[in-house]
């Protein structure tokens, strides 16, 4: 039941009760991300927002293969929040998510709601939460920063995986013991390729523009700026 593999969740798969509380919660999370983007983000970021949508757009219409058959596709939740800080890339995962649900019926539009939830404000704020805690770590050399970032994709991953089922039980769509076997196991694979994809986008990045790797520091110049 390929179903149990799918974080773009259909239509129909969520309750009403469900889909309305997820889209009361991403209302108000994405109410508060744009608060903040706007007072904080330097201007010189919105470019990148745009390339990183665009970016995450192109990368989540690409599947690599998983065991059994099953494929996986990029979040970039967590490579997002590295660049861009988690309120800016929560706000471009949003638009992401919004448009593929909208142009090509890629997740529900009654469900978007928790869609946009699991994969772009749980992705950003906890890829972002995992790579600063790591972040003790980043002293030893860019290898370090690699491996927080690795662990940080996986995670948002699991993360994602685990919302999306646990919004299938409340929804009396699939027991628990089907679905968060079968969504944990499958994403725990497909997590590996995000965390390589992730891994890969930052080695390049650094090795390119290093200057690029410090959304907070974005904001940080820009808040000095006007004192």
């Amino acid at each position: 039941m390929n179903f149990y593999w799918l974080l773009h969740i259909p239509d129909g798969f969520l309750s009403a009760e469900v889909a309305v509380v997820f889209f009361i919660i991403t209302g108000v999370c994405l109410a508060a991300c744009i608060s903040v983007a706007n007072r904080t983000l330097d201007e010189r970021a919105v470019p990148l927002m745009g390339v990183m949508a665009a970016f995450i757009f192109a990368g989540q219409m690409i599947n690599f293969p998983v065991s059994g058959g099953t494929s996986g596709h990029l979040l970039g939740g967590a490579l997002a929040a590295i660049l861009l800080g988690p309120w800016a890339a929560a706000i471009v995962l949003a638009a992401v998510v919004g448009l593929q649900a909208i142009v090509f019926q890629d997740g529900g539009l009654a469900v978007m709601g928790a869609n946009i939830f699991n994969m772009g404000i749980l992705t950003a704020f906890l890829g972002y939460a995992v790579y600063r805690a790591a972040g003790f770590f980043t002293a030893a050399g860019s290898g370090a920063r690699l491996v927080s970032a690795f662990a940080a994709a996986w995670l948002t991953v699991q993360a994602a995986a685990l919302f999306t089922t646990f919004q299938l039980v409340l929804s009396d769509t699939s027991p628990l013991d089907v679905a968060l076997p079968a969504m944990m196991g499958v994403h725990a694979l497909i997590g590996i390729g995000e965390g390589l994809i992730t891994a890969a986008a930052l080695a390049f990045i650094l090795s390119t523009r290093p200057d690029l790797v410090t959304g907070e520091g974005r904001q940080r110049a820009m808040a000095g700026s006007e004192v």
